[in-house]
């Protein structure tokens, strides 16, 4: 049995040794999978630390930037505040300057429609005076032609009463003062 025991012994010894290369492996494996885990999760806090900070940071920044909005869309507000009685002022400009250009267009149309009127009128007198002129011209001719008329007849009137005073009685009075005379004769 002693044999029988120191050959289980050692086998157990070599079992033993065996065992104790396996555990001793398995326990350097263990310790090497433990520093790789203890390196990952090392790593993985200083990621997190750095992206907390980098979050930290981050928000602050759009704070800052949300602030700065604020801030901006109060300095438009207040700058629409003081644009709308200026944007009213203009607005009140642009329609007065549309009535001005529409009087004024008004305006032009009836002074052309004047123009044309007193260019007419003044076509109208010319032609009037010209007219008038003639009638004038022709009645002045017509008074000349009549006064010579005149003129013919008085003289042919005085030939007649000269022909006829050569009949009349001289010594008649009545007589005399129808041929102009004034002395009766001898």
């Amino acid at each position: 049995m002693n044999a029988k025991w120191s050959s289980v012994l050692r086998n157990q010894g070599n079992i033993n040794v065996k065992s104790m290369r396996a555990v001793s492996a398995l326990v350097f494996l263990a310790a090497g999978v433990m520093v790789v885990l203890m390196y990952q999760a090392v790593h993985q806090e200083l990621t997190l630390r750095g992206l907390k900070a980098r979050t930290l940071e981050s928000s602050s920044q759009v704070k800052q930037k949300e602030n700065d909005i604020v801030q901006v869309k109060m300095k438009i507000q207040k700058l629409n505040g003081e644009l709308e009685p200026i944007n009213t002022k203009r607005d009140e400009l642009t329609k007065k300057k549309e009535e001005s250009a529409k009087a004024t267009g008004e305006a032009d149309k009836s002074l052309k429609t004047c123009q044309t009127e007193k260019a007419d009128a003044e076509k109208k007198k010319t032609d009037a005076s010209a007219a008038l002129q003639k009638v004038k011209d022709d009645q002045e001719a017509e008074k000349k032609k009549a006064q010579e008329e005149i003129q013919a007849l008085k003289q042919q009137i005085l030939d007649r009463d000269k022909a006829l005073c050569a009949f009349v009685d001289q010594t008649n009075e009545e007589g005399r003062k129808l041929c102009g005379i004034t002395e009766a004769p001898k």
